[in-house]
C-alpha cells in the first residue's frame, strides 16, 4: 500500500511564507539583490549580555540533562517580575506561568490542550495563520472573525450572533496585531472579557509584538483587566521583543487550568526547552527595559522613513502605532500577489501578499521594519525608478 498523508495535512491552505521563501531564493539564485519586507525576522543581533548568558550556561554540565517541561523556576519568575514591572499583573510562577519552545510552538499545541472535537474555535482573519493550522490539526470548527479598517481592525463584538458565541469555546486574539498593527485599548479588552464571561469562552491572547511600539505609547496586556485571568491566557514571546526569533523561548501566563492543561499536553509531546536558552531569556527579561528601549528607537526611525518616503511618491499608508509592520493597500488596481510579483520583478523587493494572513485580504500587502535604514532608503529609490 502506497503512502498517503493524513487528511488533515490536506486541509491546511498553502503557508504563505514558505512561498515568498521560494520565490526568494529563486530570484537571488538568478543574480538578484533582494531587499526583503517579506517575513517578520529582526535583522538587529540579539544583545550581547543575552549571548554571554546562554554561552556560560551552555558551558555548565548540569544544563545538558533534560530541562524540566515547564521551565526552570528562575524563568518562570523572571517573566513574572516583568508582567509586573511593565503591565502592573501578579502572576504565580508556579501555577500562572510555563516556558515555550516559541510561541509559535505554544499556539500551534493549545488547542489540542483545550479543544474537543467539534468545538468552536474563533480567530481574526487577516491574522496569524496558525491559530487556523492548531484548529484544523485538533478537529475544531472554525468561526473567522473579520476585521476591517473601518472599525479599527477590532472585532465588532455586537455584531457577532449570539449563536456563534454561545458556542466560541476559545477566542483568539492578537493586540498589537499582526498583520495590520492595530492596537486594542484596554477598555476594548474589557468590554472582551466581560463577553467571554457571559458566554462563558475563554480568551487565549497572542501578544508577540506587545513590546514593539512607537511615540512611547506602551501597548496594554489583555490580563491588566480585572478579572481576566479567570478567562484568559497569553503568549509572550522573546522573539520580537529581544531580537531571539531562532532562540525559541516564549512564555504562557494566566489562567491556571489553561497552564496546566497545556502544560500536561506539551509534557507529553516535547521535553522543554533547552536550559542555557532559558538562562539567557532571564537576562532578556530582567533587562528589558533598556533592551526594547533601543530596538524601538531603531524600529522608529524606520518606520518614519519608510511612510514619508512612501507617501511622496504618492502611496497612501496609514501609520503604524506599534508592531514592525506596515499594512496597506496595493497600487494601481492590482491584486496582492501581483503587487508582490511587480516589486519583486522591478525592484528585486520582497513583501507579504495578503491573501496570504487572510480571506478577505487581497489587495494588502504587509511589508516589514526589518530592514536597515540605508536599504529602506534603496528600495524606495528602486520603487521611484519602477514608476510603482
Amino acid at each position: 500500500m502506497a503512502f498517503t498523508e493524513s487528511d488533515r495535512l490536506g486541509k491546511l491552505p498553502p503557508y504563505v511564507f514558505v512561498q515568498i521563501d521560494g520565490l526568494k531564493k529563486k530570484a537571488i539564485a538568478k543574480g538578484a539583490d533582494i531587499i526583503s519586507f517579506g517575513i517578520g525576522d529582526p535583522d538587529l543581533p540579539t544583545a550581547r549580555p543575552i549571548v554571554a548568558a546562554l554561552a556560560r550556561a551552555a558551558r555548565e554540565p548540569q544544563n545538558h540533562q533534560y530541562p524540566d517541561g515547564e521551565g526552570l523556576a528562575e524563568s518562570r519568575e523572571a517573566i513574572c517580575d516583568y508582567y509586573a514591572r511593565r503591565f502592573g499583573v501578579k502572576l504565580d510562577p508556579g501555577r500562572e506561568a510555563t516556558t515555550l519552545i516559541g510561541s509559535k510552538e505554544g499556539i500551534g499545541h493549545a488547542p489540542g490542550a483545550f479543544i474537543n472535537r467539534g468545538d468552536t474555535v474563533a480567530f481574526p482573519d487577516p491574522g496569524y495563520p496558525v491559530y487556523q493550522t492548531g484548529t484544523i490539526f485538533n478537529d475544531g470548527k472554525e468561526y473567522r472573525i473579520h476585521l476591517n479598517e473601518a472599525n479599527g481592525y477590532l472585532p465588532d463584538l455586537e455584531k457577532l450572533p449570539a449563536s456563534v458565541l454561545s458556542r466560541i469555546k476559545i477566542l483568539w486574539v492578537c493586540y498589537p496585531h499582526s498583520p495590520t498593527a492595530a492596537v486594542a485599548p484596554k477598555s476594548y479588552l474589557a468590554k472582551l472579557v466581560r463577553l467571554a464571561k457571559k458566554h462563558d469562552f475563554h480568551i487565549c491572547s497572542d501578544a508577540a509584538y506587545v513590546d514593539i511600539y512607537f511615540d512611547g505609547v506602551k501597548p496594554p496586556s489583555i490580563l491588566e483587566v480585572p478579572g481576566a485571568k479567570a478567562r484568559c491566557v497569553e503568549f509572550y514571546s522573546c522573539s520580537k521583543s529581544f531580537n531571539m526569533t531562532g532562540w525559541r523561548l516564549a512564555y504562557a501566563v494566566g489562567n491556571r487550568q489553561m497552564i496546566a492543561a497545556l502544560r500536561r499536553y506539551k509534557n507529553n509531546l516535547d521535553s522543554g526547552q533547552f536550559n542555557p536558552v532559558q538562562i539567557a531569556g532571564i537576562e532578556a527579561l530582567r533587562g528589558a527595559e533598556k533592551y526594547i528601549a533601543s530596538n524601538n528607537r531603531i524600529y522608529q526611525r524606520r518606520r518614519d522613513l519608510l511612510l514619508g518616503g512612501l507617501r511622496k511618491l504618492g502611496w497612501d499608508v496609514p501609520t503604524p502605532e506599534a508592531t514592525f509592520y506596515v499594512w496597506m493597500k496595493t497600487r494601481h488596481g492590482m491584486s496582492s500577489m501581483e503587487f508582490f510579483k511587480a516589486l519583486l520583478a522591478k525592484c528585486d523587493i520582497v513583501t507579504t501578499p495578503g491573501f496570504g494572513l487572510g480571506s478577505r485580504s487581497d489587495g494588502h500587502i504587509r511589508l516589514t521594519l526589518t530592514v536597515s535604514e540605508e536599504r529602506i532608503a534603496e528600495a524606495l529609490a528602486r520603487i521611484e525608478k519602477a514608476g510603482l
